[in-house]
């Protein structure tokens, strides 16, 4: 009988032994894989992370700019009688940030204020192509590109409102949209756009609105005069300036028989000069007792 017994367990045993190696067979590759698919739990990738996370940082100025233009350099300017007589404080950095670093240690060579046709809306810093610009304060890229008149550009705006221009750049080193703090490199100094020699033109501005760098920079220091800036009509008096100095530079245009007169500047032509005024070479030649291939002084008045 425990023969028996013994028989028929070992049977038994072998049956499960050849049932599980023939179950192990019926499982294939593609089986495992459709296994594996099925328990992988939903991820965003890489590209989907930083869209998201971007979505949540709010822009710098939300609250004072409608949007973050990222393709005209201005942007449009408030109108300044808003102010009224009353004084807005802004507070040039807060305790935590990186605060002030001066953009370029380099020698002042134009000031902010006007120039014999023009008013000059930034301060100048003589350096040589090449050299390193730092962000003067924690901020985030609005415009990097080239453009006509100030060559390769970098508007970077500030939590505070204020935004601040980097012009004549021989190379930009950010992004629109990059995050940037005090001192970090956005570009190369150069004499790209409307420039004669290497130099740094840098603006400041609230609102579209130039502001003087010297109210709230020593350029001689390298550091902030104070740590609030007051903003008022009075900070912004020099637009009358700029709109009478124009005024009169229009009216000196004109000779006493009403005629404009044009003084020649450098790689001025006859033909540059004739689009500019929508004539022709040959009518700016009688105009003037010249010779269609005369050669121009710097400085020569035509009649235009």
């Amino acid at each position: 009988m425990k023969k028996v017994i013994s028989i028929f367990f070992f049977s038994c045993f072998l049956f499960n032994a050849f049932a599980g190696i023939a179950e192990k067979k019926t499982f294939t590759p593609l089986d495992l894989k459709k296994e594996t698919v099925d328990t992988i739990p939903f991820v965003i990738d890489n590209d989907e992370l930083e869209d998201f996370s971007d979505s949540l940082v709010s822009l710098p100025s939300s609250d004072l700019y409608c949007d973050f233009d990222t393709v005209n350099t201005h942007y449009a300017k408030f109108n300044i009688n808003e102010l009224k007589d009353s004084v807005k404080e802004i507070a040039l950095y807060d305790k935590n940030s990186c605060g002030y670093v001066h953009p370029f240690m380099g020698k002042v060579t134009s000031d902010f204020g006007p120039r014999k046709r023009r008013y000059h809306y930034g301060t100048d810093i003589d350096l040589e192509t090449g050299d390193a610009i730092g962000s003067a304060f924690d901020g985030r890229v609005r415009i990097a590109k080239k453009s006509k008149t100030y060559g390769n550009v970098v508007v970077v705006r500030h939590s505070n409102g204020l935004e601040t221009y980097y012009a004549h750049l021989s190379k930009i080193n950010v992004e629109i949209g990059q995050e940037v703090f005090a001192g970090q490199i956005v570009g190369l100094g150069g004499n790209t756009g409307h420039s004669h020699g290497s130099h740094l033109h840098f603006e400041i501005r609230y609102l579209g609105q130039p502001i003087n760098p010297t109210e709230i920079i020593s350029f001689t220091e390298h550091k902030l005069i104070c740590d609030t800036l007051s903003l008022s009509k009075k900070t912004f008096d020099y637009v009358y300036e700029a709109k009478k100095a124009a005024a009169k530079n229009f009216a000196s245009s004109k000779n006493r028989n009403g005629k404009k007169v044009y003084s020649v500047k450098k790689g001025d032509t006859l033909s540059s000069i004739a689009r500019r005024y929508r004539t022709t070479p040959k009518v700016l030649c009688k105009k003037n007792g010249l010779k269609i291939n005369s050669n121009l002084r710097l400085g020569q008045k035509l009649k235009v």
